[in-house]
């Protein structure tokens, strides 16, 4: 086998795993009331974008052949509510956000949507909060991502991408999509999110913060856990899920790869936004190769049986991957 490995021309033609720019998903920040982007501290190199500044990144983003961005909004402040109105709201960020990179390129790129109540209420929940109980009520919440569903689609999203791990989630938004006449609108479930250490990077970055110290463990997944994820994802795809995807990647590989063992439809994986992080700034102390890094683990995403990878690294990967 050493044979094989003497130039770099015999490794590259006989590599098992591919990396291409084809499979990279950009998740890209816009919020309100900017009037510049602002940059976000524990994600160097990313930033809240405004409209302007979205459209511009994506134009980029498109020239080096990312062929697909993730939209996640953030509010006014005072915008935010008991049950995330704005999320659902025809004139909300995230719409705008949407028809802005429409007008920017077309159907050139694949566009995302986070579909998810957290940025958008006022306790930082991902669905309605039960007064009573101070719990998450998931059957009240599916109806609002229903109309968040709506919403996004008619801005022009293609894909609508659940996150918020309520039981009977896709079901709820492929019903209101049909009933719209959005047939072609397409599901990308967070089927198997876990409660994970590595999401504080990303909370910055859409300013959420869990009321009264609570945490999201009662309906995301256990760490510890791994068949359920298996369960999580055909119940997904029952319910009409076209793509299902791991969160986050790196610490869930052998998840990735039972996943991709079990199903037929895409596989998407999630690099997070700490993985990105820790990356970053063992890169800043000059103590790793920070873009070496970065594709070695975006490589073993793929490796593992991704076959969508959205990750901050997506632009820096793309020129890296000669897009």
């Amino acid at each position: 086998m050493r044979r094989l490995r003497r130039t770099p021309a015999l490794r590259r033609l006989v590599a098992e795993t591919r990396l291409s720019v084809d499979d990279l998903v950009a998740p890209l920040f816009v919020a309100d009331g900017l009037d510049e982007p602002r940059p976000i501290d524990s994600l160097p190199g990313v930033v809240q974008h405004t409209l302007d500044s979205l459209a511009a990144e994506v134009r980029r983003l498109a020239g080096l052949g990312v062929p697909g961005v993730l939209l996640f909004g953030l509010p006014l402040p005072a915008q935010k509510d008991a049950v995330g109105s704005q999320a659902y709201a025809s004139d909300g960020i995230v719409q705008r956000g949407i028809e802005v990179v429409r007008q920017a390129v077309g159907e050139s790129v694949v566009v995302m949507a986070d579909c998810c109540l957290d940025e958008f209420t006022d306790h930082g929940h991902c669905g309605v909060v039960d007064p009573a109980t101070g719990a998450v009520d998931n059957d009240a919440t599916l109806p609002l991502y229903g109309e968040v569903a709506r919403a996004q689609a008619a801005a022009g999203a293609d894909v609508i991408a659940p996150s918020g791990m309520m039981d009977g989630q896709v079901g709820a938004i492929r019903a209101a999509l049909d009933a719209d006449g959005r047939v072609d609108t397409a599901v990308m479930a967070y089927a198997a999110k876990y409660a994970s250490a590595l999401y504080g990077p990303f909370r910055e970055a859409v300013d959420v913060a869990i009321a009264d110290g609570g945490d999201r463990r009662g309906y995301q997944q256990d760490g510890r856990n791994r068949r359920e994820a298996i369960d999580e994802v055909a119940l997904d795809i029952a319910e009409g899920a076209d793509l299902v995807m791991v969160k986050p990647a790196l610490t869930y590989l052998d998840v990735i790869a039972d996943v991709r063992a079990a199903v037929s439809v895409p596989v998407a994986a999630y690099h997070v936004s700490g993985e990105y992080a820790m990356v970053c700034a063992a890169a800043e102390r000059g103590w790793i190769d920070g873009p070496a890094v970065a594709l070695e683990q975006v490589g073993a995403v793929k490796r593992a049986g991704a076959d969508v990878i959205a990750t901050y690294f997506a632009g820096q990967l793309a020129e890296a991957l000669g897009g």
